[in-house]
């Protein structure tokens, strides 16, 4: 499974302009191919008057769904290269609509695989990339006298303590990257001997 992944937040509208043919490029967040075919439709119906509104999108932090569309553009003009674009920023859960309004002039295979390229890009760059990261939430349950060491081993790997109650014991929570949460363990079973208890959570992503 993938340790971490890059998407977007925010949506992000960029334009690229080749022989008066208008390149307007819309990236959006998806979380599942619902919302990629939901998002394709919506900015259809927004341009319903523009020649063509070509579509690529990849969803799934790990096994990873992708698809593209052309609309009436010549095979591999336009949902290919915006698909290349998307995964040469190594995004995830993304989905891009470059709507192109003809501006008269026929640009060829080359100058639309350029047009569709740059206007990917263009609203790309209009938004800004995130990394996400796996994590395990770990509930940690220990007295007060260990609590000092226990702050001390995560912020020395710079794991966030997200929740803290103050019972009989000492129970908080913190996110654990999946990759260092056996080592992590390790070193509070060790500097408690073992007097800390642990209880993990189910593991997700978090901005990072």
């Amino acid at each position: 499974m993938n340790k971490e992944y890059k998407t977007i937040i925010e949506d992000g509208t960029g334009e690229y302009v080749e022989k008066k043919s208008r390149f307007i490029g819309y990236i959006h967040h998806v979380d599942n191919e619902e919302e990629a075919e939901a998002f394709i439709t919506a900015i259809k119906k927004k341009h319903y008057d523009a020649r063509h509104n070509c579509s690529a999108y990849s969803v799934g932090e790990d096994k990873v769904i992708q698809r593209f569309s052309d609309d009436g553009e010549p095979s591999g003009t336009a949902g290919k290269p915006i698909l290349e674009v998307i995964n040469g920023n190594g995004l995830h859960n993304v989905c891009i609509v470059v709507t192109r309004y003809f501006g008269g002039t026929l640009l060829g295979t080359g100058g639309l695989v350029r047009s569709y390229t740059e206007a990917s890009k263009e609203c790309i760059n209009a938004t800004g990339i995130v990394t996400k990261q796996c994590v395990i939430p770990l509930e940690i349950t220990t007295n007060y006298n260990d609590f000092g060491k226990i702050q001390y081993i995560l912020a020395s790997e710079s794991i966030v303590i997200s929740d803290t109650r103050y019972e009989d014991n000492v129970i908080l929570t913190a996110s654990v990257p999946v990759d260092i949460i056996d080592n992590i363990e390790k070193k509070i079973t060790e500097a408690t001997s073992a007097r800390a208890k642990y209880e993990r959570g189910k593991q997700g992503f978090i901005l990072c």
